[in-house]
């Protein structure tokens, strides 16, 4: 199934674009995402980010569904 990813800061950096479609498996978790996500973007895979579906932050066992958008939100620092 396909989600909708909207990639933010050093994210956004590391993955070369702002926004794609990604396939993720029927029934996958934020967390399999997660996985899928280090898989195709090495680097993401030590950084702490969170992730916001629909709009929402969620924990890591929500089921995405079809067409989800799902932000990609690193740390923010700064002064």
């Amino acid at each position: 199934m396909t989600v909708r990813l909207l990639i933010f800061g050093i994210a956004h950096e590391i993955a070369g674009k702002r926004s794609t479609t990604f396939e993720v498996p029927d029934n996958a978790t934020v967390s399999e995402l997660r996985s899928l996500l280090s898989l195709t973007y090495p680097q993401l895979g030590p950084l702490s980010f969170a992730i916001a579906v629909n709009q929402q932050y969620v924990e890591d066992s929500v089921i995405l569904t079809e067409n989800d958008e799902v932000a990609i939100i690193p740390p923010v620092s700064g002064g």
